[in-house]
């Protein structure tokens, strides 16, 4: 069988040689720490990964906290109103439920997983002076670190990628003793809220290394309120600063925040990235190819929260292109076919995510509203977070909108 070298040990990475351990191909990952360093290290990410994505670890045995992390069963909308109360709100429930594990909790089990598996796990954090002499050794070396020196292997795309900083400051707060939303309290959901010109925050129900959480996420507008975590105060500096943005910009989220704690001291995280698209293949200096995946080609902003979710899609479509591919070479061409055929799925996330971003025009403040009053609008909002590639069809382009709009006996305002 063809031997793989994965470089990363994240959602994508770990999840593609998980699987392709099944089908008993010789896999090695290389992670630059254990998984008790991964435990013990700060918070990686947010995350709530919808029924698509989580599908494909159920699919493989590989959803082994599924039982223990809070189900979320929708997602709430909240806008902010000039008096400082909201203008918009509602909550749409999912056809089937999300579910958020922390990336330290997957990951290292993940790598204990993938040793009880038979695949190799090598701990040694990888330069391209390193990568450089190993394809030699493997039939298909594939990067799946989305982060460090590796990334400038792969040309930003610049046809996708229409940003060239970054969008959004990033600020994740996880967080004992939060409340639930008194509208739904047995309902858990990710709230997403948003204060024009000001930012986002998101409350992500969410398992941890503790149990269950919730995550505090701001997204903050550049140069604004909520752009102001670029010191990286201390664990609880942190959380005190959050607290009180979220009473300035949020009130209405502030009562059940009040008395939350942090999960532990590694719980905070702050920083920021451009979105990008890449292009999945890198030469080597030795002239040597290299595949890249999940956020190494496509990095989009965390504002749909989809990074997991592509990941989990990008490891199941790479999986697909490589028992496809049998015997024959992992060449330059085989490698753009297998990015080509997840960027057909990607793609509708990426253009709904950079969409987001912008102040919403007026048709999608028409969508918006109708859904506070009509649920089947609310949830195909909200069900569009498992299948984005949804959005191209009513979402995205204002025709298709007010047609779905009066379809479901709303009718659009007159702008």
């Amino acid at each position: 069988m063809p031997k793989i070298l994965i470089v990363g040990a994240g959602q994508s990475g770990l999840q593609l040689a998980l699987t392709l351990r099944e089908h008993d191909y010789d896999v090695t990952v290389m992670s630059a720490r254990t998984p008790e360093e991964i435990r013990r290290g700060k918070v990686m990410s947010t995350q709530a990964m919808f029924h698509l994505a989580l599908q494909h670890e159920r699919d493989h045995g590989l959803n082994l906290w599924e039982s223990e992390t809070v189900n979320i069963e929708g997602l709430g909308v909240s806008i902010a109103g000039p008096d400082g109360g909201r203008a918009l709100d509602w909550f749409g429930r999912l056809d089937h439920p999300a579910q958020s594990v922390d990336q330290r909790v997957k990951m290292a089990g993940w790598l204990e997983l993938l040793e009880k598996r038979g695949g190799q796990v090598i701990i040694h954090g990888v330069t391209t002076a390193d990568l450089d002499a190993l394809p030699a050794h493997y039939d298909l070396v594939i990067v799946a670190a989305g982060k460090g020196e590796l990334v400038q292997l792969f040309d930003r795309d610049e046809s996708r990628s229409p940003y060239t900083a970054p969008q959004r400051a990033l600020s994740v707060v996880y967080a004992h003793g939060v409340g639930p939303r008194p509208e739904h309290p047995h309902s858990p959901g990710v709230r997403f809220n948003v204060h024009p010109g000001v930012g986002e925050l998101f409350m992500i129900p969410a398992y941890t290394l503790s149990g269950n959480c919730d995550i505090l996420f701001f997204e903050g507008i550049p140069a604004g309120p909520l752009d102001c975590f670029g010191d990286q105060p201390a664990p609880q500096d942190h959380l005190d600063r959050t607290l009180a943005l979220i009473r300035e910009y949020f009130p209405w989220e502030y009562e059940r925040c009040r008395n939350a704690t942090l999960t532990d001291d590694k719980a905070t995280l702050a920083g920021g990235y451009t979105p990008v698209v890449r292009h999945p293949v890198g030469e080597l200096p030795s002239g040597a190819f290299v595949l890249g995946m999940a956020d190494v080609v496509v990095a989009n902003d965390p504002i749909t929260g989809q990074g997991s979710n592509n990941a989990a899609k990008c490891a199941a479509s790479y999986l697909d292109s490589i028992l496809a591919n049998g015997d024959q070479p992992f060449d330059r061409e085989w490698m753009q076919g297998a990015f080509d055929s997840y960027w057909e799925d990607a793609q509708h996330c990426t253009n709904w995510t950079n969409a987001l971003l912008q102040p919403p025009p007026p048709h999608v403040m028409r969508i918006l509203g109708a859904a506070q009053e009509n649920d089947t609008v609310a949830r195909r909002f909200v069900n569009g977070f498992s299948d984005p590639t949804d959005y191209q069809h009513w979402f995205l382009d204002p025709a298709k909108a007010d047609e779905y709009l009066a379809s479901v006996g709303m009718s659009p305002a007159a702008e």
